[in-house]
């Protein structure tokens, strides 16, 4: 039995999925939320949220996720970042799947992965919950009822969570799985209910699609300016580092905060929606956010609340420090209708330096970009994980390696071009320490990282004085508007000059251990530019 629209000559049963109970299609926000408080898969929350849990996966498992190692991209995986998987092993775990679902109940959403009709995937999404349904349909692009009656999926995911997979059975590591099979066009998740990762497999598949067009994928947010799309400005940056609250800009136009492509024709968010934290949020500081999770049909995802009021707590992470909304993009009054930019008129790297050695604010040249961009460094500070004393670095390429399925250098050389060819200023970005490392100094002010951002956005900057950094080689500003010089030279920041000289140092020679790696895979300008 089959419920919803949907291209009568493309359902589940023209792909081999039959013996279901009933399918629903494409059914609509107000019809999963019904679906889901029916199922008792979550609860009715104030404003007609939805509350949920996940179960014991609050997050990503990324040791559970595989690509299947097929002729067609044997040579194109970047195998050492991605296990591998047998396609024995992958139609064996397709076929338990399938017989597993026999007669249940599913859900399928057909969505677009992209904003651009040139460049987006066609996807069809399979889940067991209603609210992974909502969930998804929130952060893909729904079709109009035209699109819907001619879809043709590209590219299909299968979300089970009640499927347990078997290791030796299914050549995967526990009863979790994530498959990626490119050439069989297919995904398959079973054995965890977090919803992010049917959004984030859409997303590795455009990691390994886009490039291959000549198109740059990435793991950042973008906005642009009021009525000027030409400018448009990227945000790159791993979690804690300010991306979604930096780029959320009230004065600019948001495109999107998470997933983005760079073709020839200009920038498209991949996404419909946002998949925001919630620890912590303030409704002063971050007031259209913390607005969402009072709106109908947002998903809260693994957030403590009163059982009577359903008021939430943003502060406990008694369930997760991983805590999160999901909305449609629409929500955010300034969010742009298209989610199209043009080219990025300026690239900024976030980090959040706790070893309080980076300035607020340096200038890249493409070079040293693409070896910012490789790099991807972030640091995790005491008390964040067990056994995390001091500050430790994160390298993580291209600010996003879980989801690159290709070697980093693909990425980072498509990004060097771009820059390159459309004139993009770069710019590195530390919302991290100043004043000593964490735990002696402090963070850096965000009246002060907003206004070298202004600055940078509105051209300003370009006429400041700068220093080269003995350290790293980026050009620093030395004097900038609403800036105290001070900040500015982070040596100057710290009571002894002698410690700041052999932390930096100390980062240095982690920057040149990580970006060893690379060396045999990069071009002579980013090698001259390497650091130690």
């Amino acid at each position: 039995m089959t419920q919803g629209p949907v291209n009568t000559s493309h359902t589940l049963e023209t792909q081999g999925i039959s013996g279901l109970g009933t399918v629903y299609y494409n059914l609509t926000e107000p019809q999963l939320m019904e679906a889901a408080l029916d199922r008792e898969e979550g609860k009715l929350g104030q404003g007609g949220t939805l509350l949920v849990s996940t179960g014991k996966h609050t997050g990503r498992s990324p040791k559970d996720k595989f690509v299947v190692r097929t002729p067609g991209v044997e040579d194109q995986i970047w195998w050492e970042n991605n296990s591998p998987m047998e396609p024995a092993k992958f139609d064996r775990l397709r076929s338990d799947m399938i017989a597993h679902m026999k007669g249940r109940d599913y859900f399928v959403q057909d969505l677009f992965g992209g904003a651009d009709p040139a460049h987006r995937l066609d996807v069809r999404v399979v889940t067991e919950l209603a609210w992974h349904s909502l969930f998804i349909r929130h952060l893909l692009r729904r079709p109009d009822a035209e699109s819907l009656a001619s879809f043709v999926p590209d590219f299909t995911i299968i979300n089970c969570p009640t499927f347990k997979a078997d290791p030796d059975t299914h050549g995967c590591r526990s009863e979790t799985v994530i498959a990626i099979n490119f050439d069989d066009k297919t995904i398959l998740i079973g054995g965890t209910g977090y919803a992010g990762e049917n959004k984030k497999s859409v997303f590795t598949l455009l990691n390994y699609l886009l490039p291959a067009k000549g198109i740059m994928p990435m793991h950042c947010s973008a906005n642009h300016a009021p009525g000027n799309p030409v400018d448009t400005a990227i945000f790159f940056g791993l979690s804690g580092t300010g991306k979604t609250t930096l780029s959320a800009d009230p004065s600019r136009v948001l495109i999107g905060d998470d997933e983005h492509g760079w073709s020839d024709r200009g920038t498209f968010n991949f996404e419909g929606g946002c998949y925001a934290k919630t620890i912590g949020l303030d409704p002063k500081a971050e007031p259209e956010i913390y607005a969402t999770t009072q709106r109908f049909a947002t998903i809260i995802e693994n957030m403590v609340y009163d059982e009577a009021t359903r008021e939430l707590d943003f502060d406990d992470d008694s369930l997760t420090a991983n805590m999160r909304c999901a909305y449609p993009l629409h929500y955010i009054s300034n969010a742009s209708e298209s989610a199209l930019g043009g080219h990025p008129k300026n690239v900024i790297m976030l980090t959040c330096d706790a070893f309080g050695v980076l300035p607020p604010i340096a200038r890249l040249s493409p070079a040293q970009a693409m070896y910012h961009f490789l790099s991807g460094f972030t640091a995790k500070v005491a008390g964040t994980e067990r056994g995390v004393t001091e500050p430790q670095p994160t390298f993580s390429t291209c600010f996003g390696a879980p989801f690159m399925p290709r070697r980093p250098e693909a990425y980072g050389e498509l990004l060097k071009q771009k820059i390159s060819k459309h004139g993009a200023t770069c710019w590195l970005v530390n919302t991290g320490w100043t004043g000593g490392s964490y735990g002696e100094g402090s963070r850096m002010p965000i009246k002060a990282t907003r206004a070298l951002l202004s600055a940078a956005l509105d051209g300003t900057l370009d006429s400041a004085p700068f220093r080269k950094d003995p350290n790293f080689g980026f050009d620093v500003p030395t004097t900038v508007a609403g800036v105290p010089d001070l900040l500015l030279n982070p040596r100057r920041t710290w009571d002894d000059p002698a410690a700041y000289d052999a932390q930096a140092q100390k980062l240095v020679t982690m920057f040149s251990r990580n970006f060893a790696q690379y060396e045999g895979h990069i071009d002579d300008d980013v090698r001259a530019v390497a650091l130690g």
